[in-house]
């Protein structure tokens, strides 16, 4: 099955969270994904209870009933394996490494803005979300898009892959090219 990239009859082509993994380096995807589940504990309680009821559906951890219940060690290896394959698992994983970085959240997102970017309130629910839009607003890439937030934040020391999963994550957009190109579905 293949999702068509054009608008019609007002309708846009989403492409699956789990698209993200095309332009995540497996170690990248990794340190996320640990990072994310030692916060866990620390995230807001409606957040932390979603997670967990997301892990406890889509992760299976032999010898666990509940997947959230496992230690890191061991919840690790099926949770990247869940991560690769179901937008739940993504959307879910990003909205907590989102909620575990709100500096780079809030600097990411005065960038975005500053460069025109349509997005939704900082504050939204992309949990929700059917899922990426196909492209990068016009005229950017993720090089610029590394340019831009060293010059406007010089003093930071951020790493570009989180500045660029922050600007996916924020922007809910990929870069795919926009002109009636066929996208592979998974």
């Amino acid at each position: 099955m293949a999702i068509n990239n054009t608008e019609r009859n007002n309708e846009i082509a989403f492409l699956p969270f789990y698209a993200i993994n095309k332009y995540i380096r497996d170690e990248y995807r990794l340190s996320v994904i640990r990072s994310t589940i030692q916060a866990i504990p620390d995230l807001p309680a409606g957040l932390r209870s979603t997670i967990e009821r997301i892990i406890r559906q889509s992760v299976n951890v032999p010898g666990f009933r509940n997947g959230a219940k496992a230690p890191s060690g061991l919840l690790i290896k099926p949770l990247v394996s869940a991560f690769e394959k179901k937008s739940v698992v993504v959307a879910a994983i990003l909205t907590a490494w989102v909620e575990i970085h709100t500096g780079l959240r809030d600097q990411v997102f005065s960038l975005l803005k500053a460069r025109n970017w349509d997005m939704h309130p900082i504050d939204a629910d992309r949990m929700n979300l059917p899922g990426f839009i196909p492209n990068l607003t016009a005229g950017e890439n993720f090089e610029s898009l590394t340019q831009a937030f060293i010059e406007m934040f010089p003093d930071e020391k951020v790493e570009s892959d989180d500045v660029l999963l922050m600007s996916v994550w924020l922007s809910g957009r990929l870069p795919y090219k926009t002109a009636d190109e066929t996208i592979p579905e998974g």
